[in-house]
């Protein structure tokens, strides 16, 4: 299963205010797992970001002025993403603007049905904590030493580290494959399993066996699968 975690930086509040993305950040997985495949981006807002903005994201004008322009980068934006699941922290406030921005473009706008909200999940899950990034950060003990201050990337990375904590805690894959069945994992070490020198004795009696094996031939004849595997 692919899913998208998805954040944005504005210079705003509002889209219908005028204020635009500054910056795309986002984090694919598979089955639950990140794949290091991620899609990143700063923008020229082709408009000044107000100090307010500044300070949250420490992205001034200066440094957008010779970055892309949306329009640049909607295609390969909508196509990294494809028909995914996004989970967002705070969906409706994303969605509103990468909405705007598609709108701008002539692309469709984003339905609010494919969007997983980290904030909902927590407020069904945890009722009555804080549901900020930073205090589910916290919470679930990840670290928070590299924020200093937003970023579309970075948030969507700790966003999909609160979403994994939620849907039931961070897990290794499951592999039943021949290379790893003799394998056991122990924390992040994996050690090899232990192999009885000698298979234990059977618990049944010849006779047991031998009732066993005439009721199988009575009942079920041929039609058993590991008679019959055809």
């Amino acid at each position: 299963m692919r899913e998208i975690v998805f954040d944005t930086e504005t210079t705003g509040f509002e889209p219908s205010e005028g204020h635009r993305i500054v910056e795309i950040g986002c984090v694919e997985l598979m089955d639950h797992i990140p794949t290091g495949n991620n899609f990143h981006c700063y923008l020229n807002p082709e408009r000044l970001v107000p100090i307010e903005s500044q300070r949250v994201h420490g992205l001034t004008d200066e440094f957008l002025a010779d970055k892309q322009l949306f329009a640049d980068v909607a295609e390969e934006f909508l196509t990294f993403i494809g028909d995914a699941p996004l989970v967002i922290h705070n969906a409706s406030f994303d969605l509103k603007f990468i909405n705007s921005e598609l709108h701008r473009v002539g692309k469709r706008p984003l339905p609010p049905a494919r969007a997983i909200d980290t904030i909902e999940m927590a407020k069904a899950k945890i009722p009555g904590a804080r549901y900020s990034l930073d205090e589910l950060c916290k919470r679930f003990g990840i670290d928070l030493s590299v924020r200093t201050k937003h970023g579309a990337l970075l948030d969507a990375e700790l966003t999909a580290q609160v979403y994994l904590e939620l849907i039931g805690g961070r897990q290794r894959k499951l592999s039943l494959g021949p290379a790893e069945a003799a394998m056991a994992q122990v924390g992040d070490e994996m050690r090899a399993a232990r192999v009885r020198p000698e298979p234990l004795p059977s618990r049944l009696t010849a006779a047991e066996a031998e009732a066993h094996a005439a009721f199988v031939a009575k009942e079920l004849g041929d039609k058993t699968l590991w008679t019959n595997p055809a």
